[in-house]
């Protein structure tokens, strides 16, 4: 029986987060932003698109401060996502639910999701709270 109940925790761990759709917000000519999306799809997000010519009024809207900015902006269950944050960061934020405004992965760094190329920088994740102090919420 114990067997069993270790059977079952293992699988309820690996189950989807069940949330809301993503909405992402990007530049209707930026490749990068299309493969993040499909990132988030094949991690098995709901995402629909609302394309920018001007992404500055989205980042003011949801308050992503300049040194924290990336050039695509999501919104889920509250949260901004700015940049190229990986969907499992974004799974474990929705399943812990923190006191936070979103997460960021500033800039582009080639090997983040989305970025993938011929080299794998090292980034940080960062976690913001309301008061726009950053701290870390992961590292590759």
């Amino acid at each position: 029986m114990i067997g069993g109940a270790a059977a079952l925790l293992v699988n309820v761990s690996t189950q989807p987060v069940e949330a809301a759709e993503v909405i992402v917000y990007k530049s209707p000519t930026c490749g990068c932003c299309n493969e993040w999306v499909d990132h988030l799809r094949s991690n098995g997000f709901t995402v629909s698109t609302r394309d920018r010519s001007n992404m500055q009024p989205i980042k003011q809207e949801f308050g992503v401060q300049a040194g924290l900015q990336s050039c695509h902006t999501a919104t889920v269950d509250g949260y901004f996502i700015e940049g190229h944050v990986p969907a499992k960061d974004i799974k474990r934020l929705l399943s812990e639910k923190p006191e936070i405004s979103g997460l960021t992965v500033p800039g582009m760094p080639m090997g983040s999701p989305g970025m993938e190329g011929h080299r794998k920088d090292s980034y940080a994740v960062l976690e913001v709270d309301p008061d726009n102090n950053t701290s870390v919420y992961a590292q590759y």
